[in-house]
């Protein structure tokens, strides 16, 4: 029970740190290369944006205002571990977009001249840095709890929730520029913000399914459960060729667990038969939710 308590203490720490690492990144992407070139994007950031590039008013206050008042509805629907994740965010983003202004200012990093490379390189910081968030069960807040409510109930994808719901946002941004170069790059922002998330979610949610053909198969089932805590299951087969009898482990595991499988299986037996292949989607207890209508 203790050691219980201590992987899930650990395993929390993890994710906050990395939830800091990812709001961090994605700041650095708007205070350094999206606002000194005035490039907005989606969610609420992004209307904050508009706000500040139209008003002046500091992108942080607007983006802490909007976001207190959508996290009342996250409170009911997401569950308390999920908003106080989300709380936990708000907080370090307004932080971390007022710390990164004040370091950069308004200086372009890049030149002038050089919008598409602000654009690009900013989105790829901003969408690795949500991708990060996402897969340590956080939320930068906004569109992103819209995004996270249709996640946990029907399987539609993090990035394509948020780009259908950011598309009225960036096009609003020609009421402030009356400029549709602003609108382009606005949604060539959000195209390369999407399609990095969605990398970073889907990479980290593969999994791999292991065929293991072993005399040892018991010892071989025993240490895969206790070291990489993944189910085992153990069929019957029969090789064709010899006629004689064999035990067939089946195993499903992260993708980044592979190598500590091998390993294992190599120590116990140098001579076992292992056929690795990677699989779309795993459902169930210890993988993804299953989310249908």
């Amino acid at each position: 029970m203790i050691k219980f308590q201590k992987a899930e203490i650990l395993r929390e720490v993890r994710d906050y740190f990395l939830i800091i690492l990812g709001l961090a990144c994605y700041s650095l992407g708007w205070a350094a290369f999206l606002l000194p070139y005035q490039i907005t994007t989606g969610g609420v950031t992004g209307i904050s944006a508009i706000i500040y590039y139209a008003s002046g008013i500091p992108i942080q206050f607007s983006y802490f205002i909007i976001n207190a008042f959508l996290l009342t509805f996250a409170i009911k629907l997401l569950g308390p571990k999920f908003s106080i994740k989300t709380t936990f965010a708000i907080f370090t983003l307004t932080f971390f977009l007022w710390l990164f202004q004040q370091i950069v200012g308004k200086i372009q990093v890049l030149g002038p001249g050089q919008e598409f490379m602000a654009c690009i390189i900013g989105a790829s910081l901003c969408g690795a840095g949500l991708g990060i968030v996402f897969v340590n069960n956080g939320s930068t807040g906004g569109t992103d709890i819209i995004a996270a409510i249709v996640n946990k109930y029907r399987d539609v994808t993090f990035g394509r929730m948020i780009l259908y719901c950011d598309i009225v946002i960036i096009s609003s941004c020609y009421f402030v520029f009356h400029d549709w170069k602003r609108v382009v790059f606005g949604f060539t922002t959000l195209v390369v913000i999407s399609y990095v998330l969605d990398l970073i979610v889907n990479s980290a949610r593969q999994s791999v399914q292991f065929f293991i053909f072993s005399k040892q198969y018991e010892e071989i089932a025993e240490r895969i459960t206790k070291e990489t805590h993944r189910g085992v299951t153990v069929l019957d087969g029969q090789g064709w060729y010899s006629k004689n009898s064999v035990k067939v482990l089946v195993v499903l595991a992260k993708k980044s667990q592979s190598i500590e499988i091998f390993r294992l299986v190599k120590d116990i037996d140098p001579n076992a038969f292992v056929s690795q292949s990677s699989v779309i989607g795993v459902y169930g207890e210890g993988f993804d939710t299953i989310k249908v209508k």
